[in-house]
């Protein structure tokens, strides 16, 4: 049991951001990553293509047997994982819901969430914060191009970091303590956003999430303590580009094409 794989997927190579903090706490887990390049970007799609999308992934991983799938993409979170969560009998670990619990128990009075269009609308990152601090005050804002921006490398252009300076700008108008990263693509992005707000009060999500994933894996004796295996990935489109982007956040060297899921 301890040595089946765990899935992680994103639509794209953002869920890398948690692939890299996920293999330093947990070196010697079997991972198969998945991107979903073909549907590329998932914010401005339809509750009930989320749903399906995701099912088509979460069946990919059942047939690799995997033990637990890491659901790293904020847009499928939000929306599918309340409908799939009971359908599946590995772990699954969403990262809105995981990652809210840890901030709101930190007591900021403000917080701001920039995150794409399917996440802001469903509005996953205000309910699960205040199910646990309803006293703290969340101000979301939609980012619809910043997945794009990143995937394909524009974020030197001049267009891209208007773009950019603009949306930080709204959320900062409410003067939050501290602003979530609510798209795992963002933190890419840290070195731009910090030109125009202090680099301290983006949280990556990444990290909490890591941390949680570890512990439950930990908590419930499900850790793989020898080295078996290389991580695989996968993607259901545009295998190069995606190993092109890939460096933003980890290496890939092979990329499996094309994949099952997401097609």
């Amino acid at each position: 049991m301890n040595n089946r794989p765990i899935g992680i997927f994103d639509s794209g190579v953002g869920g890398l951001s948690v692939f890299a903090e996920l293999i330093q706490l947990l070196p010697d887990e079997n991972y198969i990553y998945f991107g979903d390049t073909l549907n590329l970007p998932y914010g401005n799609k339809s509750f009930e293509e989320l749903v399906s999308i995701t099912s088509n992934i979460f069946d990919f991983f059942k047939s690799k047997n995997v033990k637990a799938v890491v659901m790293a993409c904020n847009t499928t979170s939000a929306t599918a994982y309340d409908a799939l969560k009971s359908k599946y009998d590995f772990k699954i670990y969403p990262i809105v819901q995981n990652v809210s619990k840890q901030i709101a128990l930190k007591n900021y009075s403000k917080i701001g969430v920039l995150a794409t269009n399917a996440t802001i609308n469903s509005h996953a990152y205000k309910k699960e914060i205040q199910k646990y601090n309803p006293n703290v005050q969340v101000f979301e804002h939609p980012c619809p191009n910043w997945v794009n921006i990143v995937e394909h490398e524009l974020q030197m252009e001049n267009d891209s970091r208007e773009d950019i300076k603009f949306h930080l700008n709204e959320v900062l108008k409410h003067n939050p303590e501290k602003i979530i990263l609510g798209c795992t693509h963002y933190p890419y992005l840290i070195n731009i956003l910090s030109e125009f707000a202090p680099e301290n009060i983006f949280i990556n999500p990444a990290k909490y999430f890591a941390q949680s994933i570890f512990d439950d894996l930990k908590c419930n004796n499900l850790i793989n303590n020898q080295k078996l295996y290389e991580p695989k990935f996968y993607v259901s489109a545009n295998p190069e580009q995606f190993k092109s982007s890939s460096r933003l956040f980890y290496n890939v060297k092979d990329v499996n094409f094309p994949a099952a899921a997401g097609s």
